[in-house]
């Protein structure tokens, strides 16, 4: 039986880098994965614009945990809590999105205020010399806020938040300062970003890791998205850049991002014909604006490039036609559960919202030209895993290209060097 050691042939020297197929099929390795990964990381949980007024909650459940965050009525600042009550276990925020003063647990009554605290306990004067009500406050996980972008850990001993997003964290920012200012040109007095009402949610029956790499995989775009390059091209858009150049870059900690041209338009600030030819004005004067506010060399990486960014080990931020943040939980070895939410600029103008919510649908929304085809893609290769005599994963394209490419596959090799360290971690 393999031991965790020989999981990954990691060998830079021979160009060599392969994962066993059973890191895709063994319930063991997928417990392992949730104390080694899942109780460790840093994990993204929402963003603070889902609660945007004193009292809105919504209810998530990261990796296993059932957890809620509320905008506090005292202080304004975001409350994260286990959904669980301190008497007997039951969950007391039983909707997923809400407006409230109060939570109580309908098991026994106990009832919490949106600051965790134990207000109400029928009967209370029956418990013994134990009893402290104070003692009794709903319990929070460590959290921190980036961006906007909530993150929980379950590790105590964890490092900060901004030490483990690394090199991930300048693909944020110019994700929030783009669209930002973007919207601030035409009158947004308002500022940051904001997550639309609705959310994109589907299983896959594969393995979580298959979605991490194929959300950065460039080498995969050509074969497997043909309907929609054709549909471009009908448009009369050159293709040929699409399936070429670009950047694979490993950012640390297992994060990575893949980067290129984006021959797609972009409505933040590049036009493309997918758009109507009224908006080119707007679109164009966006374009130039944040070259001037942010310089030659990052406006255009703002406004000319498209980068799906990973961070480990379950966050995808696509700032392509759209931006969109995925997440996948594992449920089960060949089992995972995706969201899909767009993020946009508050107080962005109607016009040119609707013409990003258009782009982002017509590529990766529920009948969109690329989700139905990876979803496909990736549980025909989880079929593929069955086949146990052929055993290994090989990702070694682009060794020797420097810098690497985003058809390469340095930026996998990223995330499967982070999963490898943390699996090993305790060996």
């Amino acid at each position: 039986m393999l031991q965790i050691n020989d999981f990954v042939i990691d060998k830079t020297e021979e160009e060599l880098f392969a994962y066993h197929r059973s890191t895709m099929t063994s319930p063991e390795i997928f417990a392992l994965e949730q104390e080694r990964i899942f109780e460790t990381c840093w994990l993204y949980l929402g963003h603070e614009s889902e609660v945007p007024n004193p009292g809105d909650f919504v209810r998530r459940d990261i990796a296993g945990r059932p957890i809620f965050f509320v905008r506090s009525r005292k202080t304004g600042k975001i409350n994260v809590f286990y959904n669980t009550c301190t008497h007997r276990g039951a969950t007391i925020c039983r909707q997923d999105t809400g407006n409230a003063k109060s939570l109580q647990c309908f098991y026994h009554a106990w009832t919490f205020n949106i600051d965790g605290e134990l207000i109400g306990v029928p009967d209370e004067g029956s418990y013994g010399g134990f009893w402290d009500r104070k003692k009794m406050a709903l319990q929070s996980p460590r959290v921190e806020n980036y961006r906007g972008f909530l993150f929980v850990t379950f590790n105590p001993e964890a490092e900060d938040l901004i030490t483990y997003l690394a090199g991930a964290r300048e693909y944020i920012d110019d994700v929030v300062d783009g669209a930002e200012e973007g919207a601030r040109l035409f009158g947004s007095q308002e500022g940051g970003m904001e997550l639309i009402r609705g959310t994109h949610a589907y299983a896959v029956k594969a393995n979580w890791k298959l979605l991490a790499e194929n959300s950065v995989d460039d080498y995969h775009v050509g074969p497997t998205h043909e309907t929609y390059l054709q549909f471009l091209r009908n448009l009369g858009v050159q293709t040929g850049r699409a399936t070429k150049g670009g950047e694979g870059k490993d950012l640390g900690n297992g994060h990575g991002v893949m980067e290129k041209f984006a021959p797609w338009g972009r409505p933040i600030a590049q036009w493309g014909p997918v758009f109507s030819e009224a908006s080119k004005p707007d679109i164009e004067r966006i374009h130039d604006y944040l070259l001037e506010k942010f310089g030659e060399e990052r406006g255009r990486r703002m406004t000319e490039l498209s980068r799906n960014l990973l961070v480990f080990p379950n966050l995808v931020i696509n700032d392509i036609m759209a931006v969109t943040v995925r997440t996948f939980n594992p449920v089960a070895p060949d089992h995972m559960e995706v969201t899909q939410k767009e993020l946009v600029p508050k107080g962005e103008r109607p016009d040119l919202r609707a013409l990003r919510l258009d782009s982002f649908l017509t590529f990766l929304g529920p009948g969109g030209f690329a989700s139905p085809d990876d979803t496909e893609a990736m549980e025909s290769c989880q079929q593929g895993f069955q086949a146990k005599a052929v055993e290994w994963n090989y990702i070694a394209r682009g060794f020797h290209h420097h810098p690497p490419g985003a058809m390469d596959e340095h930026h996998i090799r990223a995330f499967w060097r982070g999963w490898y360290r943390r699996m090993r971690a305790e060996e």
